[in-house]
């Protein structure tokens, strides 16, 4: 879904947000599917050493609005916002390393995106699945 140039631009963009703090960067992908990465660090750890739910929740919520971003090719005039975001944790992650988020449009109108989008160890491991639902705005 997302050219190298594409990559560019977001990665750019993000700069002083939440998103460059827990360390998300967009990364190229086909046209079926949005990837990004995220590390994992003092930045998105609970307290106990694994990944924090919420920074998963937070990588998918930022892979679904680039995702819509990008279906909308850009456009100025629209605004991309998050409504509802859900998620299932379904194993323990690394203490270190990355997770990479995996998004996949499952429905595409013109006033609402809904994605899915699996958050994947660097071991191939599913950790956990978010649904996340975007508002297309004038």
């Amino acid at each position: 879904m997302f050219t190298e140039k594409e990559c560019e631009m977001l990665n750019a963009k993000l700069k002083g947000t939440m998103i460059e703090a827990l360390g998300i960067k967009f990364l190229p992908s086909d046209d079926d599917f949005a990837m990004a990465e995220m590390p994992i660090g003092p930045a998105t750890r609970q307290y106990f050493g694994i990944l924090h739910g919420g920074a998963s929740l937070a990588l998918a919520e930022t892979l679904a609005g680039a995702g819509s971003l990008h279906l909308i090719n850009y456009d100025n005039n629209k605004k991309v916002c998050g409504v509802q975001v859900s998620g299932n944790h379904i194993s323990m992650s690394a203490h270190e390393g990355k997770v990479y988020g995996r998004g996949t449009v499952i429905h595409c109108g013109r006033t609402s995106h809904i994605w899915n989008i699996d958050v994947i160890g660097e071991d191939g491991k599913l950790l956990s699945t978010e649904r996340v639902e975007n508002r297309i705005l004038d």
